[in-house]
């Protein structure tokens, strides 16, 4: 057994037991234990970590921790200079997709809307996530803490909002996501791409009033539905404004 001294900073002492928010915290570790175990051993999902240091040195979740050790932990938004630092990646390389837990379908629809891969299904269980993220390099999107430190999860957001619109200018500010929105390039109901196609192809799947006034429409392949410009797409455009900080959006295209 070793003792180890931890001090945890800004958002992530929200995480903690209240005796241990914003001071430094001396707690026994098993031998061999890492930074990893005992910052998910003391209520943080590292998903939420973007800097640790360990007696002063930047580290990594891996570290085996010794006697005596003095553990700084930091989140993506402390107010720190870090550039000089090596900080945790908080995402993986390439293109964005995600996975959102039960709660958060109304996230993943925003999220879709925009433009952004993101899987959601209400019966999905915590192990369906879990392989998901880890087989597909998928971001998950969750406000279960305890599905952030399953061993898969490399890339996961902890979401403080309670409201969709909340949620998606959130996720939107952790992962800068307004130079990557493609808004209204998949279904907002099964995530599959939506393709232009001609009037003539879905006129018998128009309500009467629509054959009349609109002529531009796409489709989803996978569900069948027919989108266009309709009645709601203020009400759209307005919610990836407020996350996109961008008064030129194309305007949404909405089914029946």
């Amino acid at each position: 057994m070793v003792h180890a001294t931890f001090r945890f900073y800004d958002g992530l002492n929200d995480f903690l037991a209240r005796e241990r928010r914003g001071v430094d915290a001396t707690v026994p570790c098993a031998r061999d234990a890492t930074t990893k175990h005992m910052i998910e051993a003391l209520g943080v999902p590292h998903t939420e970590v973007e800097l640790i240091l360990v007696n002063g040195a930047s580290s990594g979740l891996e570290r085996i921790l010794e006697e005596g050790d003095r553990v700084a932990v930091y989140p993506r938004f402390a107010q720190l200079d870090v550039a000089p630092l090596a900080r945790l990646p908080q995402q993986p390389p390439g293109r964005l997709r995600f996975v959102a837990d039960a709660h958060l379908g109304g996230l993943a629809r925003l999220l879709r809307m925009a433009g952004f891969d993101t899987i959601y299904r209400n019966t999905m269980d915590d192990g369906e996530i879990e392989e998901l993220a880890l087989d597909a390099g998928r971001i998950v999107l969750t406000r279960d803490r305890e599905l952030l430190k399953r061993r898969g999860v490399e890339f996961g957001c902890y979401v403080r909002a309670l409201h969709a619109q909340e949620q998606l200018h959130e996720v939107f500010e952790r992962y800068r996501l307004a130079e990557r929105a493609r808004p209204f390039t998949l279904c907002l109901h099964c995530n599959a791409p939506l393709r232009s196609v001609a009037k003539a192809e879905v006129l018998d799947r128009l309500p009467p009033a629509v054959r009349v006034s609109q002529e531009v429409f796409t489709t989803c392949d996978c569900c069948g539905r027919v989108f266009w410009k309709g009645s709601h797409w203020k009400r759209m455009a307005a919610t990836l404004d407020a996350a996109m900080d961008d008064d030129q959006l194309p305007a949404p295209e909405e089914d029946n």
